[in-house]
């Protein structure tokens, strides 16, 4: 499965739109991360434990995201983008969304 930011992909053609695609994941860190991130705000620096949790969150997304568009039947999807945000004060949510695509070589 292709996953494109752009519009088009190099050396393809996109031979049907199939809709919007989205992954959506939601995650707390635990108490002891929290605790951890908390220590490490007082002194300053990158929080480590959340930038982890980011990361993982927002691959984990993609995942969604490319099983939910091959579901559709996709073999691409392009114009993808993240949106994240917090839910309360221990949770964060991140989407992963574009339009899922049929493409095909040149």
């Amino acid at each position: 499965m292709i996953v494109a930011t752009t519009e088009q992909i190099a050396g393809h053609r996109t031979v049907r739109t199939i809709g919007q695609v989205f992954g959506v994941v939601v995650r707390s860190r635990g108490l002891g991360g929290n605790i951890a991130a908390g220590l490490r705000s007082i002194i300053g620096g990158e929080i480590r434990e959340y930038t982890h949790l980011v990361e993982d969150t927002r691959r984990h997304a993609i995942d969604r995201l490319v099983a939910n568009a091959a579901t559709m039947g996709a073999n691409a999807v392009v114009m993808m983008r993240f949106d994240s945000g917090s839910i309360g004060q221990t949770m964060n949510e991140v989407v992963a969304y574009g339009t899922a695509v049929i493409v095909e070589p040149l």
